[in-house]
């Protein structure tokens, strides 16, 4: 079995949120794929299995299998194109989400997700000791958005994992007003195994929707401000759904040779 491994959100290797990508000719089993994305430990595998109409895509962190992954749903978007399918310039996945379609647009993959929706939540004492500094603001979605008064608060703050993992939401983000993008964010994983997920495109269903409202635009430059970095092109639809695009760059392609 062949195995990739994929910067996404990046055009230069060793940036953006690196990825694993697993082209399969059938399913191994749960516990099987589960080990092997621990071996890996990064962030997120991804598996995939051709299909008639597409490919069917799981994606599994360190510690549990997930329902939406926007890197490595870029990073298996890439591989299909350049090396499964590459006459082609688009490709559906079947996922636990639904129906993802990922076009590529010049050196751009641009992904149709869904977004869900926000609810503005009191900011508490709890959020202040998780992030070390207190939000201005906090909305909840899928994933807890922690709004703070500037970037630098956002890319200088440790927080507290532990403390972290009580508050609500799948993971737990940090976003401000960005000076070269519109937005600059992290992204906090605890309660998936991962501490910083480096570069989340699911989470930008969120939180590029939170600043398009704020800032009265369509079109969000995010960026991501973990120690590895990446941007992300976000547009929102008028039918609720958002595009979410990025770049690839190839690390390694390995033999699997260990039974699954």
């Amino acid at each position: 079995m062949k195995q990739y491994i994929v910067d996404a959100f990046t055009d230069r290797p060793f940036s953006g949120n690196p990825a694993a990508v697993c082209v399969m000719d059938s399913w191994p089993s749960e516990e099987a794929m589960m080990k092997l994305a621990m071996e890996n430990n990064l962030s997120e595998t991804a598996f995939i299995v051709k299909e008639e109409a597409g490919y069917h895509l799981r994606w599994f962190t360190p510690g549990t299998e997930v329902e939406l992954c926007g890197h490595a749903t870029l990073a298996s978007s890439y591989v299909i194109l350049t090396f499964c399918e590459p006459e082609s310039s688009e490709v559906l996945f079947h996922t636990l989400s639904g129906v993802l379609t990922v076009r590529k647009k010049g050196d751009l993959y641009e992904m149709d997700f869904p977004t869900c929706p926000l609810r503005e939540i009191p900011v508490t004492d709890e959020m202040e000791q998780a992030f070390g500094v207190r939000p201005v603001k906090a909305v909840l979605g899928l994933d807890l958005i922690c709004v703070f008064e500037n970037e630098e608060q956002v890319r200088s703050m440790q927080p507290d994992q532990t403390r972290l993992k009580n508050l609500e939401g799948r993971i737990q983000n940090a976003t401000a007003k960005g000076t070269e993008a519109d937005c600059v964010s992290r992204s906090f994983c605890p309660k998936l195994s991962i501490a910083e997920d480096p570069v989340c495109g699911s989470a930008h269903c969120q939180i590029a929707d939170y600043w398009s409202g704020e800032l009265n635009k369509k079109q969000i430059l995010a960026y991501q401000a973990s120690k590895r970095g990446g941007y992300l092109h976000c547009e929102l639809r008028e039918d609720g759904r958002i595009y979410i695009s990025g770049r690839a760059a190839l690390v390694a392609i390995a033999d699997i040779v260990a039974e699954l």
